[in-house]
């Protein structure tokens, strides 16, 4: 027979040779999988192999259908364990848990088939024929598996290259309106000079400042997506009002509301605890959650935030809009890194905003979630840590 371009998986190469064996040989495959009991099974089958076929020419290959799945797709095995007989012809396969009993029963039968062989010539070559098949198909399935494991590895990594190619062409134009803000404020400062007041200077370095923050939370929630779902933050954490700084970003994106005549309910009450937990993190994490509030409710809506301490070791914050929802199925989803709606795969955005925000209260130990009703909106909810003032003196 050829030989193959490379070798064959362990337990084909000696099913290769039956064919160049006296046809006097019997070949048995047993098929095992890895409970228990496998291999007493397999030292009965021996024992009685051994004592049937004293003075004959025989084969017993085990085989673990864990390491070669393709000879179980060769064989149709629906069921083990099982014992296929390969030689001498004709094939035949045994299955069940009483194969030691269906061996003895059928010793016989083989023993008068390998009496035939000896007498016919052309059962060799049909033998030959069959192990010759047999290592082919193996190998062929072999190659199928590792095939469409490499098509696999091609369609992710051509996933990947095409959501980075959209990230950047987003960043790019996402970029050009703060830094074209802020360029304006800083050539304002430039060519008025001294004619600016004091008031409209200090509000032109709060506008350029404001707009850098704003690129360089971009570029850190694309960085954070590129380092992938397994890289952890590092937070900075310390004790802060969660009122003032909720306060703080619903008036940094209070154009933004306006722009669309969105209507702000407010229910953040000045005597909560102090959180302890990294500012500008939640930061992040509150303009992302009030970004999509407004993108996805409609102009005149309502966006609704509210604060409250759950318990007396967590404070919880709730953003809600009345927008479209999220169906049921996918409130989950939603968290997961490039996840998008069928809906929104047309609107701006990369899909990695709630990915990113599950994962900043996650590295506080917080909880995030989504309450929704499929055309009433939908309100997100996070939790954090109360700063504890006893821990933090001992």
């Amino acid at each position: 027979m050829t030989q193959p371009p490379f070798p064959l998986p362990p337990g084909v190469q000696e099913l290769s040779a039956v064919g160049q064996q006296p046809d006097s040989v019997l070949k048995l495959l047993l098929f095992v999988d890895r409970r228990p009991g496998a291999q007493e099974l397999i030292r009965q089958a021996r024992s009685l192999l051994e004592r049937l076929g004293s003075g004959l020419q025989m084969e017993l290959e085990v085989v673990d259908i864990c390491e070669q799945p393709y000879l179980v797709e060769h064989f149709k095995l629906v069921a083990t364990p099982a014992l296929v007989k390969i030689n001498p012809s004709p094939r035949q396969t045994l299955a069940g848990n009483n194969l030691v009993y269906q061996i003895e029963h059928w010793w016989p039968r083989w023993q008068q088939e390998l009496v035939e062989a000896s007498s016919d010539g052309a059962s060799l070559d049909q033998g030959k024929r069959e192990a010759d098949s047999l290592a082919a198909s193996a190998q062929v399935l072999r190659l199928s598996d590792e095939l469409f494991r490499l098509q696999q590895e091609k369609e992710e990594l051509q996933q990947q290259l095409a959501f980075k190619d959209r990230i950047l062409a987003m960043l790019a134009h996402d970029l050009r309106n703060p830094l074209t803000a802020a360029s304006i404020a800083l050539e304002t400062i430039e060519l008025s000079g001294d004619r600016l007041t004091p008031q409209l200077m200090a509000q032109m370095v709060r506008h350029a400042r404001t707009q850098t923050k704003a690129m360089n939370r971009m570029i850190t929630d694309i960085l954070q997506a590129a380092r992938g779902t397994s890289a952890e933050f590092t937070i900075a954490a310390c004790q802060f009002d969660i009122t003032h700084l909720c306060k703080e970003v619903l008036l940094h994106l209070r154009n933004r509301f306006d722009s669309k005549q969105q209507t702000i309910e407010e229910d953040l009450p000045t005597d909560l605890p102090l959180v302890y937990a990294d500012t500008e993190r939640i930061r992040q994490v509150l303009i992302n959650l009030l970004d999509n509030a407004s993108k996805y409710t409609p102009a005149g809506g309502t966006i609704q935030m509210r604060a409250m301490h759950r318990t007396t070791q967590k404070v919880q914050i709730s953003v809600g809009d009345n927008g479209p929802g999220i169906p049921e199925e996918n409130r989950e989803r939603i968290f997961e890194d490039q996840f998008r709606l069928k809906r929104d795969e047309a609107q701006d955005g990369y899909g990695i905003g709630l990915s990113l925000c599950r994962r900043i209260i996650r590295a506080h130990y917080g909880q995030i979630w989504v309450d929704s009703v499929p055309g009433c909106g939908s309100s997100f909810h996070f939790t954090l840590p109360v700063f504890d003032q006893k821990r933090s003196t001992q």
